[in-house]
Parts: C-alpha cells; structure tokens; sequence
C-alpha cells in the first residue's frame, strides 16, 4: 500500500464537482467520508478574538454577506449564511476552530491548519492556535502552516514541539529558517515541483506536500517525482489515484 497522504483543503470542497462549501462543517464531513488521511483548513480572528474558519481575509466570496472577516465578533458572522454556492445545503455556518476540534476528536485525522496571516496580522493568533490545539490533546495530530516566516516563527515561540510547515509558491525557502524553526515539512505550489526539489527537500529532512492539486493525472506526476503528500480539493480523486500505483 502507498505511504503517500491525501490532505483535503479546505475539507472537501470539490472542484468541478463542487462537493460541499469550503471550510465549513459539511466539507470537513464530506473529507472523513471520502477516505481522506487529512485536513487542511485556514484560521484567523473575528473582532472578538474568536478563531474562525475561513480562507479569504474577507467573507464576499463563500458567503451572501460582504467584508472582512476581522470586521464581525462571532456573533455577527455566524448570522451568514456560508452555502453561497451550495442552496442544497441551507443555512451553514462559519466554523470556529472549537467546532472543528470538537468534530475531529473522534476521528483518527491529521490536521493542517494554515494560520492565515499573510494580509492582516492578527496579534496573538498563533498562540491561542496552539493553545486550543493542547487543550484538545491533539498537538501531536496537528501540523501548522503558513506563508509568513514570521508567523512560523510565533508559533514556535509559542509552542516548542509543534509541526510546522512552510507554504511556498517559490524556490526561495532558505535553509536556515528550516533549520531555526525545525520545520517538519514544506507545502509547495504544484507547479513548481521538480524531481530535483523534492531530492534536495528530503535532503533537508522534509516532508514534501503539494498543493492544489485536483487533477488525477496531475497526481500520478506529482507522486512519481517523489512527493508525500497531495493536497487536493478532491480527496476521492487523491485516494483513487493512490489506490491504483
């Protein structure tokens, strides 16, 4: 059997399929159901300093309301209904990171949360990341990401043996932020995936997630140029595709 992981991002949200609504309750359902071995999901502050759900800095696109996130306390931003493109699904609501927490506890999942950081800083986020993650006994399960280097570094201030991985959409992660972090792993964009990168990211000592990648022809490449793990919308595609090497 393949060692190779299928991250769902942003839960199952689909592709061209369009399964459920990104980041909410229903997608991260839909994930566990479809086989997945894990889950990445994006986090940042309401006004009130609740950690929600949701990868946009603003809520226009995935919910009929319109603004930034950090605009909203909880209260106001769960009156929004996040099914923009799903009627099928009703009323859905942003998540918190409880509520996924509380959901994922008994399941036997990896977790990739991605600290969402890179266009407002939201003081003090890593930290009651890390903190809800320990309190829940499921550091040990959890793997944060993010673009910013200063976030990663927060987090490591914050909690000192927990996974970190950098997201890059370039070659210019230097080795001496893995080193100074101890980063466990690196999420590049697929598209700059070669055979030699992913050489040279295991010579590091990383684990190489890529992302985002929905295609299972695309995944069959991605996996014969040494990748460990798929980050896909589409987590039935990913299984399928593993399930046939």
């Amino acid at each position: 059997m393949s060692d190779i992981k299928i991250w769902a991002h942003r839960g199952a949200g689909g592709w061209d399929k369009q399964y459920a609504p990104e980041n909410t309750m229903p997608a991260f359902e839909k994930a566990v159901e479809m086989g997945a071995d894990g889950i990445e999901l994006d986090v940042q502050f309401s006004r009130d300093g609740e950690i929600v759900i949701c990868h946009d800095e603003t809520i226009d696109r995935t919910s009929d309301g319109e603004g930034a996130v950090r605009a909203y306390t909880l209260t106001e931003v769960k009156a929004f209904n996040f099914c923009s493109v799903h009627p099928e699904f009703g009323f859905v609501e942003i998540p918190t990171l409880q509520e996924f927490l509380d959901f994922m506890g008994k399941y036997d999942f990896q977790l990739n949360i991605e600290l969402k950081t890179g266009v407002y800083d939201y003081p003090g986020l890593e930290a009651a990341t890390a903190e809800m993650v320990r309190g829940y006994g499921l550091a040990d399960r959890v793997l944060y990401s993010s673009f910013s280097i200063g976030s990663l570094r927060k987090l490591r201030a914050a909690d000192r043996t927990a996974k970190i991985a950098i997201l890059c959409s370039s070659d210019f992660v230097l080795p001496e932020d893995i080193r100074a972090l101890d980063v466990s792993a690196i999420h590049p964009w697929e598209q700059i995936v070669t055979a030699e990168r992913v050489k040279k990211w295991h010579d590091w000592g990383l684990t190489v997630n890529t992302w985002t990648v929905d295609n299972r022809d695309r995944m069959k490449q991605l996996i014969a140029l040494g990748v460990d793990g798929i980050i896909t919308d589409c987590p039935d595609t990913g299984r399928k595709a593993v399930e046939l090497l």
